[in-house]
């Protein structure tokens, strides 16, 4: 397996906060051009859109009262969503021409969107210092880069963890596994020994040990990588075929069969919280900056965070992804303005207080010099997590197919058929491969 520049990257990035603590576009086909002049402080509203929860709606507010404060000649309208509804949503507008003047974006959708010059080239705002990169590692910066074009810039880099909620765990009386060396069978038999311990919340609703966590296309990916296999080719095909489909959804058979694991109707009804958020399951995996949404979203401070199962006894394959990129519409009326609350989102450092490691480690060095990492602190537990698992990222960022959002969604799509048990995991597969050779050509 090899290594990569993505670790080098994030790993500076945790040691440096170590040391700290000992209107929207209208239509048009033309893209706009730097201003060479002075920053225009002319009135201007500009839309701004994200995913995420209250918490992260929170934060964003604290720091545009700021970026108002600071320009007040610029009005920021707001609104977010969660994931799929927010990709849904700017899928819409992309095909009106009519994206935010800026937006969070992920580095899935990047070559999507990128189609027919929907997404703003920020080389130009960059090179006239309006946005202003000098904190930045160059092997982050280069993952919002498409065709030569900066379309978006990474904000934050996080990886996969597994969290585990201790009080559910103690209620059913179950053990979790070794974290260093536990595989995805050991991590079966702790779902189902919570599952059946026959455990509920006061309320009456059943605890269980997780969601089904083959629903999610990323775990797949992860899983594929410890296997050895590159899921994606540089010529834009995969590298896994129908039968390693196949195989990773049979990982849970026994569990959905056995109705161990937390219930999809339930899931759905809670959207866009879930069955960790609202202390109904034990644990779950996700990624590493997930955690302060976790305690905020749950009320449980005591949460923590342990290293993912793997197919062969501690070889983790793990791999440090951008956890989020800013971008912007190549139809908004107001570029200038919009590099503007792109750079101040990206390196001010009360930003980054606001914020911590809620949306990862920060890109930016003087957002991690102001990072609060004291003992004990969610920042410091995700800060602290990072260099625990440092060893064990030993694979390079999989860089996502064009189309990959629209295959994404059939996945989740498919894993509710599949959880309600209207389709099996070959057909599973055979539909999926059907989707994703129309997707991505």
């Amino acid at each position: 397996m090899k290594r990569t520049l993505w670790k080098t990257a994030a790993v500076a990035a945790v040691a440096a906060l170590a040391l700290t603590a000992c209107s929207s576009g209208g239509s048009g086909d033309a893209e706009p051009t730097a201003t060479t002049t002075g920053p225009d402080t002319s009135p201007v509203t500009l839309n701004f859109t994200w995913w995420g929860n209250d918490d992260r709606a929170a934060r964003y507010n604290e720091a545009l009262a700021l970026f108002k404060e600071k320009y007040p000649y610029i009005t920021v309208q707001t609104s977010f969503a969660g994931f799929p509804d927010y990709w849904t949503a700017r899928s819409t507008e992309a095909a009106g021409r009519s994206l935010p003047d800026v937006m969070q974006f992920d580095l899935s959708y990047l070559r999507e969107f990128n189609q027919n010059g929907q997404l703003l080239d920020l080389q130009e705002w960059v090179d006239n210092g309006t946005i202003d990169l000098s904190g930045f590692d160059e092997t982050l910066t280069t993952a919002g880069v498409l065709e030569d074009k900066m379309i978006g810039i990474p904000t934050s880099t996080n990886t996969f963890a597994m969290f585990q909620n201790p009080n559910v765990i103690e209620q059913t009386g179950a053990t979790f596994p070794d974290e260093a060396e536990y595989t995805w069978e050991d991590y079966n038999d702790f779902i189902a020994e919570v599952s059946g311990a026959g455990t509920t919340t006061a309320d009456g609703y059943a605890l269980y040990g997780a969601v089904d966590y083959t629903a999610t296309f990323w775990f797949f990916i992860q899983w594929l990588l410890q296997k050895g296999i590159t899921p994606f080719e540089d010529d834009g095909t995969f590298g896994f075929d129908e039968a390693d489909v196949v195989e990773f959804l049979e990982l849970t058979a026994d569990l959905r069969a056995d109705k161990q694991v937390f219930p999809v109707d339930r899931n759905l009804a809670l959207a866009p919280k879930g069955g960790f958020t609202v202390n109904e399951t034990a644990s779950e995996m996700s990624w590493d900056n997930f955690l302060a949404a976790y305690v905020a979203d749950s009320g449980t401070q005591n949460l923590s965070m342990a290293q993912i199962p793997s197919i062969e006894p501690g070889e983790k394959a793990l791999f440090f992804k951008p956890s989020m990129l800013l971008s912007s519409g190549a139809n908004t009326k107001h570029p200038e303005q919009a590099a503007t609350l792109i750079n101040f989102l990206l390196t001010d450092p009360e930003v980054g207080t606001i914020f911590g490691t809620s949306k990862g480690v920060p890109a930016d060095a003087d957002q991690r010099a102001a990072v609060d990492t004291t003992e004990g602190s969610v920042d410091a537990q995700v800060i602290a997590y990072e260099e625990k698992v440092a060893e064990q990222v030993t694979e390079s960022t999989p860089i996502p197919v064009k189309g990959f959002g629209t295959i994404e969604a059939k996945w989740r799509t498919l894993a509710e058929e599949l959880a309600y048990g209207t389709l099996t995991p070959d057909e599973f597969a055979e539909q999926w491969f059907s989707e994703a050779e129309f997707s991505t050509q």
